[in-house]
């Protein structure tokens, strides 16, 4: 029965006895190998988002790679919007092609005035193939005549975007 009252000592003295290991941390990784940290500021239409993660449209055929779809967020210019209700816009990428940039559940605009403005949106970005009575549709939304509408006679494989959030820059 001595015993007992003795144990926790002698644990406690082996258990100071033992050599402390030596912590070593990693150094952290220059800043020059970061990315950039991206600030644009402005209105956002949708869900509130932020600069912070965006990817230069640019990256797009990257982050999409050989899938269909990806979710993603992109920064880049506006080039058109649609001129009835705002209701889409359109970036062009870096091989002059256009993308089309829907908002989530029809449920928010843009302002119309937007052409030339750096935006950031959010969402998923897919590749698919757009309807003839869709390209007319949208053909008339961005105010062009009853001819070039009607000269649309194809369908056409586009990048699209569904956002749900959109940041306008000031």
């Amino acid at each position: 029965m001595r015993i007992l009252p003795i144990l926790p000592a002698a644990l406690l003295l082996l258990a100071s006895c033992q050599p402390q290991s030596k912590i070593e941390t990693a150094a952290a990784p220059p800043a020059a190998t970061e990315a950039p940290a991206l600030t644009v500021t402005g209105k956002t239409y949708g869900a509130a988002i932020t600069a912070e993660g965006a990817q230069p449209l640019s990256a797009l055929n990257t982050v999409l790679g050989s899938q269909d779809s990806a979710q993603v967020k992109l920064v880049g210019k506006a080039d058109a919007v649609c001129q009835a209700k705002g209701c889409w816009l359109t970036m062009k990428t870096p091989e002059g092609q256009e993308m089309r940039v829907r908002f989530k559940d029809y449920a928010f605009f843009v302002p119309k005035d937007i052409s030339g403005k750096t935006v950031v949106i959010n969402g998923w970005a897919h590749r698919e193939t757009v309807p003839v009575s869709d390209l007319q549709h949208y053909a008339k939304d961005a105010g062009k005549s009853d001819k070039e509408v009607a000269a649309i006679t194809q369908p056409q494989q586009q990048l699209n975007f569904e956002a749900d959030g959109v940041l306008v820059a000031e």
